[in-house]
C-alpha cells in the first residue's frame, strides 16, 4: 500500500513511477477522493464541536428557566448530532474507496530497475556454471528412465485432477532429501531461523501481503474463509503483523518448508507436461524483516542466499533482475534465478528474490521503534525462494542424467540419501 502523504507531495513522481509499470495517471483520483474524504472529516469534527457547545448552552438556559431557548438548542443540539453522523458515514465511504484503490495499485520500482514491458525487458546479472554437454540427446525430466516409475501423473489425475504427481520411492526420497539440504544449508550456514508455520490463513494476512484483493483467482479459499497459502511467504511475512517491533531485533530471517498451492489461472496451456507447474508443491522459502536502510542490502544477501542452494548442487543457473513490465505486484525490485533445463535447453525459474520497501508493512500495519528513539517507522519485508523444491528435483534429474537412463546424484545430497550416489535405470538407489 502506499503512504498518501507522499502521494499529496509529489502526486507528479508517484505516477512517473506508475507509468513505468505501464499504468495510467492515477493521483487526479486519489488526491479527489483524498480531499473529499478530509472535507467530510472536519465537517463532522465541526458539527460536533457545534454540537458539544450547543448541549452547554441548552443546560445553561435550562438552568435560567429559559423554555423557549432551551427547546431551540435541542432542536439545535439534535440536527448535529445527525450532520456529524452524516459526514462520518459520507468520510467513512470515501475513506474505503480510496483505501481499494490504493489496495489495487503495484508497489513502486527503484530507480535502478531497469525499465520494460515484458521479460524482453530483464536484464542478466550474473551466470554460474558452464550447461553439460551430452552425448545423446537430453530427456526431460518425466521422460527419464529411471525417474518413470517414480513419477506418477495418471494416479494423480485420478485423485485429484490435472497439474498433481504422485512421487514414490526413490523419487520421493531424493525430493526430501532436497527440501531437508536446503533447510540445513540456509540454517547453518545462511544465518536464518527454522519457522513451521500453518498453510491456512486469514484473509487479512492474504491482503497484507498483497495476493488480496486483486490476485484472488490465483489461490484457494476454503468454504470457511480460510485460503491456502500460496507460499509461506503469506505466514512468515505476516508474523509481525500489527506488531511494532524493537529496532534491536532486526533484521529478523526466516525460513520455512511448506506446501504451497496455486490455481495457475493465468497458465492456461502452459507446461502442461511434467511437474514444472503444479497445483500442489513446496518450497523453501526465505523471509527478512529490516530496518529501511538495510532492505537494499538485504535483497543480494537474500539472492546470494539462494544461489549458493544451486551452487552446492553443482546446478548451472543465471540471474537476472526483473523489468518494470515483468515485475510483481509487491516489488520494489526482484532478482529472478534461472536454472538450466537440459531437457528443455533453457533456463527456468528456480527464485524469485524481492525487496518490498515498506508496501507490504504498510498493508500490515508492522512497524519498528527506532533505537534512538522518536515515532515509529514501517518495516521493510523481502522474500524469496530458496528454493522451489519440485523445480529443483527436475533440475538434479535432468542435469545428472546419463545415456542408460540413469541419473548421478549431487554429491550434497550422498549424506542425506545415506551415502547412495546413483538413481538406476530401474528407479532404485545405489
Amino acid at each position: 500500500m502506499h503512504d498518501i502523504r507522499a502521494i499529496r507531495e509529489t502526486p507528479d513522481a508517484f505516477d512517473a513511477a506508475l507509468a513505468r509499470r505501464g499504468l495510467a495517471p492515477v493521483s487526479p483520483q486519489i488526491l479527489a477522493l483524498d480531499e473529499a474524504r478530509r472535507t467530510r472529516i472536519h465537517a463532522a469534527e465541526s458539527a460536533q464541536a457545534d454540537q458539544n457547545r450547543a448541549s452547554k448552552e441548552a443546560g445553561a438556559a435550562k438552568g435560567r428557566g429559559d423554555e423557549a431557548e432551551f427547546e431551540r438548542l435541542r432542536t439545535l443540539v439534535s440536527a448535529k448530532k445527525e450532520e456529524m453522523a452524516a459526514m462520518q458515514a459520507e468520510a467513512k465511504a470515501l475513506d474505503t474507496q480510496l483505501t481499494d484503490l490504493l489496495m489495487a495499485l503495484p508497489n513502486l520500482p527503484f530507480d535502478d530497475v531497469p525499465d520494460g514491458t515484458d521479460e524482453s525487458g530483464n536484464v542478466e546479472l550474473r551466470r554460474w556454471g558452464t550447461p553439460a554437454s551430452f552425448d545423446f540427446t537430453p530427456k526431460e525430466h518425466y521422460d527419464i528412465t529411471g525417474v518413470q516409475p517414480g513419477m506418477d501423473f495418471e494416479t494423480a489425475a485420478k485423485l485429484s485432477g490435472a497439474r498433481f504427481v504422485v512421487l514414490s520411492g526413490s523419487i520421493a526420497r531424493l525430493h526430501r532429501a532436497l527440501a531437508q539440504f536446503m533447510l540445513d544449508t540456509h540454517i547453518e550456514e545462511n544465518g536464518l531461523q527454522e519457522t513451521w508455520t500453518p498453510v491456512l490463513v486469514r484473509p487479512e494476512m492474504m491482503l497484507g501481503t498483497g495476493q488480496l484483493p486483486k490476485f484472488g483467482e490465483d489461490s484457494y479459499e476454503t468454504t470457511n474463509g480460510w485460503w491456502l497459502v500460496p507460499t509461506a511467504e503469506v505466514t512468515l511475512t505476516n508474523i509481525v503483523h500489527g506488531e511494532t517491533v524493537d529496532a534491536a531485533t532486526l533484521p529478523r530471517r526466516y525460513v520455512a518448508h511448506t506446501q504451497c498451492f496455486r490455481s495457475e489461472a493465468g497458465s492456461a496451456g502452459r507446461d502442461t507436461a511434467g511437474m514444472l507447474r503444479q497445483h500442489q508443491f513446496e518450497k523453501v522459502e526465505m523471509v527478512s524483516i529490516t530496518h529501511p536502510d538495510e532492505s537494499r542490502a538485504e535483497l543480494d544477501r537474500m539472492t546470494a542466499c539462494a544461489q549458493s542452494i544451486l551452487e552446492r548442487l553443482g546446478l548451472p543457473y543465471r540471474t537476472i533482475v526483473l523489468c518494470t513490465g515483468d515485475m510483481g505486484f509487491g516489488a520494489r525490485r526482484t532478482h529472478d534465478i534461472e536454472v538450466w533445463l537440459p531437457g528443455q535447453n533453457t533456463y527456468r525459474e528456480i527464485s524469485s528474490v524481492s525487496v518490498c520497501g515498506d508496501f507490504q508493512a504498510r498493508r500490515m500495519n508492522a512497524r519498528f521503534k527506532p533505537q534512538g528513539g522518536g515515532k515509529p517507522e514501517f518495516l521493510h519485508t523481502l522474500n524469496g525462494s530458496g528454493l522451489a523444491v519440485g523445480r529443483c528435483l527436475i533440475a538434479v534429474l535432468e542435469n545428472g542424467q546419463q545415456a542408460d537412463g540413469s541419473v548421478r546424484i549431487p554429491d550434497a545430497l550422498h549424506p542425506y540419501l545415506r551415502g547412495k550416489t546413483i538413481l538406476n535405470a530401474d528407479g532404485s538407489l545405489g
